[in-house]
């Protein structure tokens, strides 16, 4: 009575795509790494505004130089060991360094430790996580300092 189907569905399910799909791990080391990237632009521009040769940054913002530079490249260390052994490329920082421009940066650098902080957490990486705690407390100081001035 019914004369079978001769034609391809076009109901039929399409071929699995060929996307390679990645780990929760995988994804967790990319968004940690970039969250390092994030904090290190931040650390490199802070670095930039504390030394800079028309007299460094404005007193009182408690900007050094060298905590700077050296939270930078154990950021930029961490940042490799999550790429594979690939540096991140670092930003040429702007210019202007007005008090309410650093406390801006402060706060951004502290949030974004934070976020790291989050992630390494979740991801249970210790070196990440301390060095994240760390500078999330080392931005936190200038806040509170800058907020009873």
């Amino acid at each position: 009575m019914y004369e079978p189907i001769r034609t391809k569905s076009v109901h039929t399910m399409a071929a699995a795509p060929e996307i390679p799909h990645r780990s929760r791990e995988q994804e967790l080391d990319i968004r940690l790494a970039g969250q390092l990237t994030a904090l290190l632009t931040v650390t490199d521009e802070l670095h930039a505004l504390a030394t800079r040769t028309d007299g460094g940054a404005p007193q009182g913002t408690g900007l050094d130089g060298a905590e700077l530079a050296t939270a930078a490249e154990r950021i930029a260390e961490q940042v490799a060991r999550l790429s594979g052994g690939h540096y991140p490329l670092r930003a040429e920082p702007t210019d202007g360094g007005t008090p309410a421009r650093i406390e801006a940066l402060q706060q951004r650098a502290h949030t974004l430790a934070g976020n790291a902080l989050a992630v390494a957490t979740t991801r249970d990486d210790t070196a990440a996580r301390e060095l994240a705690a760390e500078r999330m407390a080392a931005h936190a100081a200038p806040r509170r300092d800058l907020a009873t001035a």
